[in-house]
């Protein structure tokens, strides 16, 4: 009579009857997109569309978009060209290089200057103390006049108006917004070819 072996963990041989095989392996499962692809399609595509766009718009319609747009399509067509300057902006024609600046130092509390550029022959005036609503002006004695107003922060410029070659006089004025924040009344500088430009 034999007994089993209790220590042998050795297995049956498989029966070569039997044809039955290994269970396969299941199929790899189909690769998952991207969040970011989930979350770009359908409806989010369109809502993420709109707030682009919307913001966008938005950025064009402040001040300072319509800064950057107008300065985008202000090609220079200046110095050497007075006419040419006539109401164009300083920045973008290049004219702020060579400008002098005339700034008084006693009774200018909104810190008004006149600027002049020989190479533009022109003149511009500039606010850098005020407030939102005020304004300022240039005008040359027997040409034009130029206005802007400060849309935010507290400076703002005007665009530039022509002065005769040889003599010339121009007047700058800041103009307080009425019940605005600004504490100055309306004041002007005068100046001249012969200011001291510095």
């Amino acid at each position: 009579m034999t007994t089993a072996n209790t220590g042998d963990d050795s297995t049956a041989p498989a029966d070569p009857g039997d044809n039955s095989t290994a269970p396969a392996d299941p199929p790899n499962p189909p690769p998952q997109p991207p969040w970011w692809r989930k979350w770009l399609s359908g409806p989010a595509a369109l809502a993420y569309a709109v707030a682009v766009v919307g913001a966008g718009a938005g950025a064009v319609m402040t001040p300072l978009g319509d800064h950057v747009l107008s300065s985008l399509f202000d090609e220079p067509s200046c110095p050497g060209d007075g006419a040419a300057c006539d109401g164009k902006n300083p920045q973008n024609q290049g004219c702020a290089e060579d400008a002098g600046t005339f700034k008084p130092t006693v009774g200018n509390p909104a810190l008004l200057q006149i600027r002049y550029s020989k190479d533009c022959e022109a003149v511009w005036a500039k606010i850098t103390q005020g407030n939102p609503g005020d304004q300022v002006t240039v005008g040359v004695t027997g040409g034009k006049t130029r206005t802007a107003e400060i849309a935010y922060g507290h400076d703002q410029f005007t665009h530039m108006v022509t002065v005769p070659d040889g003599e010339f006089q121009v007047t700058a004025c800041a103009v307080p917004k009425p019940d605005g924040k600004s504490t100055f009344e309306r004041y002007c500088v005068h100046a001249t070819e012969a200011t001291a430009w510095r």
